[in-house]
């Protein structure tokens, strides 16, 4: 990872990221009720240009988060991609990549759980920011012990900060133990996803990944994938329930999501994943994303949203 930020949007208006402080009162921090994001920029070294990768979807997930926590924010899509690209500017970040956080959060400074008669605040920051996952074409991957939260306990779909103590167990177990990542399952035994990724599997030349009713998030990262597959590459893809032993005799399997971005998974609990390589379906997949989220397609550059004017 590389340096930190240097500034936040805090209140309203962008100061130093020094300025951009809690008070240890704050009902978000105490009780978890706040939601955040997570966009990525990418850097065109041929065009000189920073091009936030579909920065509308993410916002527009942001505020349905808000919906589900009972937030009331000024903001729409739109003003937040404004503010966004100020917030960019003012870092000015070229050459490298950048990894966004947009975070809602209810304010208010008091003590008690509940979701209404609670202020609420929009802050974010944007730090450079390379693989979440550093063996992103070969990760070793486990089953965790822990189940994916279920929609009917805290909603998955939305990224509700208190949701994510479930992923951190997770992750933790999985990292202790010697995998990259972990793979969980819902309450009915079916597979979810990875701590903070969605999931897809290739068995005989068909891509599956498991429905929304999973309790997963409902991942942009997802969207984009499916399409890449379906209309770049040509392959099928079911949306359906996974068992578990399913991932031990398939050809592929891989990871998508912001952060994680695309990653193979090679082996699942000492077993490998068809050859123990990265297949080429994951392969080819790849390098079409990376092309895509760098404005490099132009049947995709609509998703493309470029930072600085065309001169700089």
């Amino acid at each position: 990872m590389a340096q930190g930020p240097s500034y936040a949007y805090f209140q309203g208006r962008i100061v130093p990221i020094e300025e951009a402080k809690v008070s240890v009162m704050t009902h978000a921090l105490n009780y978890g009720t706040g939601a955040f994001g997570g966009v990525r920029a990418y850097w065109n070294d041929d065009e000189q240009q920073l091009f936030i990768f579909r920065p509308l979807d993410h916002f527009k997930r942001v505020l349905n988060s808000a919906k589900l926590l009972m937030m009331d924010l000024p903001h729409t899509p739109e003003s937040m991609l404004a503010i966004l690209i100020d917030l960019l500017r003012t870092e000015n970040y070229r050459g490298i990549d950048v990894y966004i956080r947009p975070l809602i959060y209810k304010s208010s400074t008091v003590i008690g759980v509940r979701l209404h008669d609670l202020e609420c605040d929009f802050t974010m920051f944007a730090q450079p920011f390379g693989s979440y996952i550093p063996n992103e074409e070969g990760s070793r991957v486990t089953f965790s012990a822990w189940r994916r939260i279920d929609d009917n306990m805290i909603p998955a779909r939305g990224k509700i900060t208190g949701a994510y103590a479930n992923s951190a167990f997770i992750k933790t177990d999985a990292a202790l133990n010697g995998f990259d990542e972990a793979l969980v399952l819902d309450h009915n035994g079916h597979i979810s996803e990875g701590s903070a990724e969605n999931f897809f599997m290739v068995r005989d030349g068909v891509v599956i990944t498991p429905p929304v009713t999973t309790n997963i998030l409902e991942g942009i990262t997802r969207r984009t994938v499916i399409q890449l597959l379906r209309d770049e590459m040509g392959l099928p893809v079911e949306v359906r329930d996974i068992d578990r032993t399913e991932v031990f005799v398939a050809d592929e399997a891989f990871f998508c999501g912001t952060g994680v971005q695309v990653v193979a998974i090679t082996e699942v609990d000492h077993r490998p994943v068809g050859t123990g390589k990265m297949g080429p379906v994951v392969r080819q997949l790849r390098q079409l994303y990376f092309d895509l989220v760098r404005g490099k397609l132009p049947r995709y550059r609509e998703w493309n949203v470029p930072v600085y004017d065309s001169q700089a």
